[in-house]
């Protein structure tokens, strides 16, 4: 009798061990996935801040630009300017950003999108202008970085979805609160953003 209980009581020990062990495992395995998705998705917020950061260089060259054409409307290049500024004090930390975080940012680059759209529509009533050199290689680097937008913006939003549905999933969601993963927010689409921009006239 005394020998069976033993027994029993180094099964059940050994299936405590094995239930310990298959947890660790699987908590191992998990949090590791999730360390590596995040990771994926602040690389591809950094490309989304990496192109937008191009498209903000391009302001000081198109403002000399347009500054050596003395009628132009200076009005219209000031926004561009201010939006500019605005656009680039918008610091975001990927670990940490929450949809309203994101909407700041999209907003104040939409504010900017805006004010060169305005002002590119100004320079067709510059014929001058618009046939500089300095302006045409404007237009052709424009054009290629509102691409590399939309197409950076894709990839994070399909990282960050890969994250989220990633740490939402039971029983991942537990790991997922337990270890302090969070959601990650989304770019939304605005109006007409599937669309290669149509700023420039031939």
């Amino acid at each position: 009798m005394k020998n069976k209980g033993c027994l029993s009581a180094i099964i059940i020990g050994l299936v405590l061990i094995a239930i310990v062990f298959f947890i660790f495992l699987w908590g191992k395995s998990g949090y590791n996935s999730f360390v590596d998705k995040e990771q994926t998705v602040n690389a591809k917020w950094s490309n989304v801040e990496t192109v937008y950061q191009k498209r903000a260089n391009l302001i000081p060259n198109l403002e000399r630009t347009v500054k050596s054409y003395s009628k132009f409307e200076q009005e219209t290049l000031t926004k561009v300017v201010e939006a500019r500024s605005k656009a680039t004090s918008i610091n975001i930390d990927p670990t940490n950003m929450t949809e309203q975080d994101i909407a700041k940012f999209q907003a104040a680059q939409g504010e900017l999108s805006g004010a060169l759209s305005r002002l590119m529509a100004v320079v067709e009533s510059y014929p001058n202008l618009k046939a500089d050199q300095q302006y045409i290689n404007f237009q052709r680097e424009y054009i290629a970085i509102e691409n590399s937008i939309r197409t950076e913006t894709v990839y994070y939003n399909d990282a960050a979805k890969d994250y989220n549905v990633s740490i939402k999933q039971f029983p991942n969601n537990i790991l997922a609160n337990f270890t302090n993963f969070k959601e990650k927010p989304l770019f939304k689409a605005e109006a007409g953003a599937e669309k290669a921009p149509e700023v420039f006239s031939e």
